[in-house]
């Protein structure tokens, strides 16, 4: 098992794992809308099946809309909060 942090929450995941997996094991809603961040840096839409994750990683997941509003995308996540 390796840990790594999802959204600001610890995660165990079993390796080895790409980012696309990992937005299908987080049940992440809109996922052609989301936007990936792998430890502050965004990952490219088309490399998500070549990107693997490693123990101690740092994944964001982020949907943006106007109105200064973040509103989460992943299943057990804050629902909205307002900025």
């Amino acid at each position: 098992m390796a840990k790594i942090i999802v959204n600001g929450e610890p995660q165990e995941v079993e390796l080895p794992l790409n980012l696309t997996e990992l937005i299908k094991l987080n049940n992440v809603e809109q996922p052609d809308m989301v936007s990936v961040q792998v430890n502050d840096e965004f990952a490219d839409r088309t490399e998500w099946d070549a990107i693997q994750l490693k123990d101690g990683d740092i994944v964001d997941f982020l949907y943006f809309m106007g109105g200064g509003q973040f509103i989460s995308i992943c299943k057990g996540c804050p629902k909205k909060t307002d900025f």
